[in-house]
């Protein structure tokens, strides 16, 4: 009787390896089991020659359902912890700042796209919030609902918050910021570098002025008449010495002064002179005191942005139907921010102050696109100019849609700021969306059904009290590698500023307690 048994006996060992140096077979095996090539006996599978397995190489993209790998790599614990992965439930961290610093993307900027009421300001919020406590300053060039007043005063005081619109602050469109007064000691130290920086700030003062009166009149200025403002603001601040306003550059113009004629070219003909800047004396006058923009844009500053600390332009004493008005303080505010960024950063490298890196947040960018279609031009080099002082910037709005503007050439530019924007947050959005999205990178059939199940804003089981089921889900992405899905988590510090329902809830409170006194 013979006994089975899964471990071989030391006989049958000894004779297994004395039958494989018989047969000349590999004796390395373990176990009696075959070698890497095989029992060398008939039916053993012996091969004299083992080739190297064919290898291919492809992106996870193009053989998703040949990836081995039951889970994806990890990603860069790097940037602002924004919230938890929807499917690997790791933490998502990232921001344009930290990113760009590290060399994860090329330049530093973000676009945010969703529908709204899902989050897209609370996703800005809690970068700005994280990035504040590194030391990087936030500035809101243009605060319309207010959704970010709040968060300014908790993180910087009530010295950060400026309060613009009819009857309030005052903000001239020909400040050239804080950058101006350094040019005195900068030319005495490198002429080249205050040569740039002079041209820098008054091409930025040209381009302001130019987007005011174009909003004024409704159409491009020719450029004959961006030449008259050009030669007016040379005559009235060569060197950026001193800060004139609007009603200055009407009056010059108006006087006929000698350096602006000769560059209107009305051969002699003061009839001519008249005729070829009277559209441009309609907008400059609009813009002044008498105006329909009122005082908002003809006197000086009347208070000057602090360079130490976040900063909000809260322009939510604005009428929803003002869209000029709208369009015309988000020009001048974004402008000027960029302007006292700039000399922040001339004083540092003066030795003047210390270095401080910014983060300029654009929201609600489809009003001023809506308000005049020359504004995407206006926009385009305000960004531009950003990105040669490598200035962080977000840029807001709801849908792709918002950036399809009357011509082919205005919607081109207008969706380069996507393009050109290395991270894009997509929030909930229409299925319609989607085509407007594929033109700008690659989206997966299944990112977008992810994204239109997101917009949808009623819940399943239609409870009211509920919140819809896309608020706080985003998808990064980076270019067209596949999106990172992800939800804004928020802590319990972060509820307060983040509440901007505040009005509705006090009147539901009120009601609430009316029904109980009753």
């Amino acid at each position: 009787m013979t006994t089975n048994t899964s471990t071989p006996t030391a006989e049958q060992v000894s004779r297994l390896e004395q039958f494989k140096r018989a047969v000349g077979m590999d004796t390395t095996s373990s176990e009696g089991g075959p070698g890497r090539r095989g029992l060398k006996v008939p039916g053993g599978g012996y091969a004299a020659i083992v080739e190297s397995a064919p290898e291919f190489e492809a992106t996870s993209n193009q053989v998703c359902g040949l990836w081995p790998f039951p889970a994806g790599s990890s990603l860069p614990a790097k940037g602002v912890p924004l919230g938890r992965h929807q499917m690997m439930m790791m933490d998502v961290c990232a921001d344009p700042v930290t990113w760009f610093r590290l060399g994860l993307i090329l330049n530093p900027s973000a676009f945010i796209l969703g529908r709204p009421g899902l989050g897209k300001s609370t996703l800005i919020r809690r970068m700005l919030t994280v990035l504040s406590a590194w030391g990087v300053i936030p500035m809101i060039l243009s605060d319309l609902k207010p959704d970010y007043v709040k968060l300014v005063r908790a993180l910087g005081g009530e010295a950060g918050v400026i309060s613009l619109g009819r009857g309030r602050s005052n903000i001239n469109p020909l400040d050239p910021g804080p950058g101006a007064s350094l040019l005195p000691h900068l030319w005495e130290m490198n002429e080249k570098k205050a040569a740039e920086v002079q041209a820098q700030l008054q091409g930025r003062r040209l381009n302001t002025l130019a987007g005011l009166c174009e909003l004024v009149l409704g159409t491009e200025l020719t450029v004959n008449e961006l030449t008259i403002l050009r030669a007016a603001l040379t005559v009235l601040d060569p060197d950026l010495s001193s800060t004139p306003v609007v009603d200055d550059v009407r009056v010059l113009i108006e006087e006929r002064n000698d350096e602006v004629r000769a560059v209107v070219r009305d051969r002699g003909d003061t009839d001519r002179y008249d005729a070829r800047v009277e559209r441009l004396l309609d907008a400059l006058q609009g813009l002044g005191p008498k105006g329909p923009f009122g005082d908002t844009f003809a006197q000086q500053t009347s208070v000057p942005m602090v360079l130490d600390r976040p900063v909000v332009f809260d322009m939510s004493g604005v009428d929803e139907d003002d869209l000029r008005m709208q369009a015309a303080l988000q020009l001048v505010c974004w402008s000027y921010g960029s302007a006292v960024v700039q000399g922040a950063k001339i004083k540092a490298e003066a030795g003047l102050g210390p270095e401080r890196i910014y983060v300029l947040v654009m929201d609600e960018l489809w009003r001023v696109l809506r308000a005049s279609l020359q504004m995407v031009d206006r926009i385009d080099a305000i960004t531009r100019l950003n990105r040669q002082l490598l200035l962080p910037q977000i840029m807001c709005t709801h849908t792709m849609s918002d950036l399809k503007l009357a011509t082919e050439e205005a919607t081109e530019k207008a969706w380069g700021f996507v393009e050109r924007s290395e991270m894009v947050f997509l929030g909930g959005l229409a299925p319609k969306e989607m085509g407007n999205l594929s033109e700008v990178f690659a989206m997966p059939e299944k990112e977008r059904q992810m994204l239109t199940t997101w917009s949808d804003m009623h819940t399943a089981s239609g409870d009211n009290d509920e919140d819809p089921p896309g608020r706080g889900l985003f998808l990064l992405k980076l270019g067209s590698r596949p999106g990172i899905p992800f939800r804004v988590d928020l802590v319990s510090s972060e509820l307060a500023v983040n509440d901007t329902n505040e009005r509705w809830g006090a009147y539901e409170e009120s009601r609430r307690q009316a029904r109980e006194s009753a």
